[in-house]
């Protein structure tokens, strides 16, 4: 039973791979994935929050005291001293490279293009096989058109290709007048890989302190209908890979994303739910559904149910939502 899929340049032993998240924020936890079956693994993401807090901490620290006598030059502390968010996420490349043997690909996250590039080269050089540009953009602008929108993945990605020599994926939400136009046009500018789709986290409302506050919901097996619809319309018409990720909870779910044309599918959810091995029970429910229905590798798969590739390419398209109202009954 052949699993082996390919994803950004890199043969895997299966599709299944952990996305960015907080389990990856200890290196045992990176090799119990390796353990369980995962075939690469994206780190947690460094924010571009992160960057821009480290270069106002160090100007702070550097220009502190010069309003004083010349003395104070004395007490100004040295930069290398200065430990911060970034630092430590590479040294964290370098740890989780020499601790496992699968992939290990750096995730970056922003909605500019900021100071992604130093980074992003500073990542390819502490080891990761590859990056993932994970940009979380909520336009609120009246102002700002489409096109400008648009532009800010497209300058992201060219900058952050024009450095690095290792592939390079990007991670997007879904809301765009015209997904498959942005699609190709990350196909044309060059990203190596299409992440599908990144979450869109909302706000809630605290009642008793009248706050806003943030609020993780994990995501269900009803929210993989998505990406499982735009890679199927996508698949043949792009050259970039296609990560599945978001509500991939079981074997089934994976074999879907698959013959709608996925290279990998990423898991998240389900392993802070079930727990890292949860990765070997899905691998183990692939091959044995694959038995069963007689498939001997994944790429036979692939991509046979995708809009190219499938009996109702219709299906993709308006007739599904008509049919879809259409036949539902309550009950």
């Amino acid at each position: 039973m052949d699993l082996s899929t390919t994803y950004l340049g890199l043969t895997l032993r299966t599709p299944l791979v952990p996305s960015a998240s907080p389990l990856s924020e200890e290196i045992d936890n990176i090799k119990r994935m390796e353990d369980a079956g995962a075939s690469a693994v994206v780190l947690y993401s460094l924010f571009e929050e992160q960057m821009v807090q480290e270069r106002f901490e160090l100007y702070d620290r550097l220009t502190q005291g010069t309003e004083s006598f010349a003395e104070a030059l004395t007490y100004f502390p040295q930069p290398p001293q200065f430990h911060l968010g970034p630092e430590e996420y590479l040294n964290h490349i370098r740890k989780a490279k020499a601790a496992v043997a699968i992939p290990v690909i750096a995730s970056l996250n922003g909605t500019s293009v900021g100071g992604w590039t130093s980074y992003a080269k500073q990542m390819q050089q502490a080891g990761a096989d590859a990056l993932e540009l994970n940009v979380y953009y909520l336009p609120t602008d009246m102002e700002l058109s489409v096109d400008e929108i648009e532009q800010t993945y497209i300058d992201i990605l060219t900058a952050v290709k024009s450095v690095v020599t290792i592939p390079v994926a990007l991670k997007l939400g879904p809301f765009f007048s015209n997904m498959a136009r942005m699609a190709r046009r990350l196909d044309q500018a060059g990203a190596d890989a299409l992440v599908l789709f990144n979450r869109f986290y909302q706000p809630d409302i605290d009642l008793e302190a009248l706050e806003i506050h943030p609020h993780v919901l994990l995501s269900t097996p009803q929210a993989l209908r998505l990406p499982l619809t735009w890679i199927g319309i996508l698949y043949g018409r792009i050259r970039a890979n296609m990560a599945a990720t978001s509500g991939i909870h079981q074997a089934t779910d994976v074999l879907k994303m698959v013959m709608v044309g996925a290279d990998v599918a990423m898991l998240c959810s389900v392993l802070l739910q079930r727990g890292i091995e949860h990765i070997g029970l899905i691998e183990r429910g692939m091959r044995k559904w694959m038995v069963e229905h007689e498939y001997k590798s994944v790429q036979q798969m692939k991509g046979s149910m995708s809009k190219q590739n499938c009996a109702d390419p219709a299906a993709f398209g308006r007739a599904l939502y008509i049919s879809t109202l259409q036949s539902y009954r309550p009950e």
